[in-house]
């Protein structure tokens, strides 16, 4: 453990309560960086490798394919509409429409790494703070001055911050040089598509676009860090089956009593809400783009000349104006606080 996680007051530091404040404050900071840096350390394989190794079978795959495309001039085919048009057939205003939507949307060739990410950070969550009792770490943990908050903090910073971060350059560089690649196969081809596409100031605002979807992902994905790391830090063992099947199994008897009482009765539990409106936060909100199920599907068919990331943006971040998704967020807030409190009495294997 580095020194600095032990840092104390210097003798010779004003002992006011303001600078006790302050060096606290100093400290508590320290802290939570070096668990930050550890954290990644330990799990550098979900959060880097496996990012990295999608990243690598992109490039492959359809790199591999635009390279073929270069070795074999003149074969090239690109699909517009219904329609698969050979490169001689293009007319100049068809290339200037491919040239937008090529630069408006190359960042959908990394959808696959946005579906890692789900999974990296499910999995980490329902093991951050089980694992520590169950190979009884946590005993070393709590002989040393960092308190549970900072720990489970440092968790949650993980989940929703430095993954999706990771997830989110390596897509970037990824689709970079898919597009490069693409480039030159189509240039070979007789589709100059470089000096449009490098002029296109979407080319240069897609990632910052792809960014601002950051803070609306971490709204939508509280509930779901919260559940997990306050099942991680209950139960005692099946994780798994406590933070998934659970909800799942409570879901399945409501929905059939619901369908009995409803056939008879005209009574209903509300099962169809409780699975939308509970199950499915608690449970999918680490998915990007979740929200996109609450928002109207006719603005994004009248995108026809790649993807409108304003548009997509301002759709995305209506979904705030309902109160449910403020009281999800509020209720994985809790969640963490009661994570943070069974972590402090919680030290069995």
């Amino acid at each position: 453990m580095n020194t600095n996680m032990t840092a104390s007051l210097p003798s010779n530091a004003p002992t006011g309560t303001g600078s006790r404040a302050n060096s606290l404050a100093s400290t508590g900071m320290t802290n939570l960086k070096w668990l930050i840096r550890r954290e990644l350390w330990e799990h550098k394989g979900a959060f880097f490798w496996a990012p990295l190794a999608v990243s690598v079978a992109l490039v492959l795959v359809l790199g591999g394919g635009f390279l073929y495309g270069i070795m074999h001039a003149g074969s090239f085919h690109f699909q517009m509409g219904e329609h698969q048009v050979a490169v001689h057939g293009v007319p100049h205003a068809m290339r200037a429409r491919l040239a937008s939507v090529v630069a408006s949307s190359y960042l959908a060739v990394a959808a696959p790494l946005f579906l890692v990410l789900p999974v990296v950070v499910f999995f980490y969550c329902l093991a951050a703070l089980y694992d520590d009792r169950r190979d009884r770490s946590i005993l070393f943990w709590k002989s040393l001055p960092l308190s549970d908050r900072d720990i489970v903090l440092s968790k949650v910073i993980v989940a929703l911050l430095v993954a999706p971060l990771v997830v989110i350059g390596t897509g970037v560089a990824t689709s970079l040089v898919l597009l490069a690649l693409g480039l030159v196969a189509a240039a070979l081809n007789d589709i100059n598509l470089i000096v449009p596409v490098l002029s296109d100031m979407r080319l240069y605002l897609s990632p910052l676009y792809l960014l601002s979807f950051l803070p609306l992902y971490i709204i939508w994905a509280l509930p779901t860090v919260g559940w997990l790391l306050l099942v991680s830090s209950w139960a005692k063992s099946k994780v798994f089956l406590w933070a998934v099947g659970m909800p799942v199994v409570i879901l399945a008897i409501l929905s059939w009593f619901d369908f009995l009482m409803s056939r008879f009765s005209g009574v209903s539990l509300g099962a169809k809400w409780l699975g939308n409106e509970v199950v499915a936060r608690m449970l999918g909100g680490l998915f990007p783009g979740i929200w996109f199920g609450e928002v109207d599907k006719s603005a994004l068919v009248q995108m026809q000349n790649g993807l409108d990331a304003g548009l997509l943006l301002n759709i995305s971040y209506s979904t705030l104006a309902s109160p449910a998704v403020w009281i999800a967020a509020a209720a994985g807030c809790a969640m963490i606080a009661g994570a943070v409190r069974l972590r402090r009495w919680r030290d069995e294997g």
